[in-house]
């Protein structure tokens, strides 16, 4: 019996993604492509689509919200699922920002690295995604402070000290701890404060 051996097939090589620019995002929206109320971000270049969001995502987040609201008392502006412009391929919609004062409140540019006090993102689902792909991207811009806020986990994490893309210190707090607020030198956060 004649038996042939298939002949070898090589890996096809598709081009790399191609990687939108936020300039390429914001006129794909201008298009109407893109809806104001759709859920999407930027990121890396890509355009995702976020997780709905549950009730309990959302009562935190409203929580967080007037907390650093009332901690921040006019000296920082508290935006809420907003744009943040990272780099030239990234445009995330972090939950909270916590953002140096500017007159008219980011009207005439979204904020950049240099105007973020802290960041805070809030994870139910999207845990991974958030800890894996968005804040070694805010570390790679230098954001000074991240937290993330795990509901499952009823913790956070911080990430402090950005240095060559990457946290250098990181910590996880539960009930009972405290954790300064960046940018309020006499702030602090109660973790039981949020009802996790």
């Amino acid at each position: 019996m004649l038996t042939t051996t298939p002949p070898m097939v090589r890996p096809v090589r598709l081009a790399p993604p191609h990687r939108f620019s936020r300039e390429d995002y914001h006129a794909i929206a201008k298009a109407g492509i893109l809806g104001e109320d759709d859920r999407v971000e930027l990121i890396a270049g890509e355009i995702i689509t976020q997780t709905p969001i549950g009730t309990a995502h959302a009562g935190l987040v409203n929580r967080l919200n007037q907390i650093l609201i009332h901690l921040a008392r006019g000296r920082g502006v508290v935006s809420v699922q907003n744009p943040i412009a990272l780099d030239l391929f990234s445009e995330p919609q972090p939950d909270l920002a916590l953002l140096r004062p500017k007159p008219d409140f980011y009207a005439s540019s979204h904020p950049e690295p240099g105007d973020v006090l802290l960041l805070v993102e809030v994870a139910d689902t999207s845990l991974a995604f958030d800890r894996e792909e968005k804040i070694p991207l805010y570390a790679a811009a230098g954001i000074p402070e991240v937290w993330l806020v795990d509901l499952v986990g009823k913790s956070i994490s911080v990430f402090r000290r950005p240095a060559q893309g990457t946290y250098t210190e990181v910590t996880r707090h539960r009930s009972g701890a405290t954790i300064s607020v960046p940018g309020l030198p006499d702030a602090s956060l109660a973790v039981n404060d949020l009802a996790m």
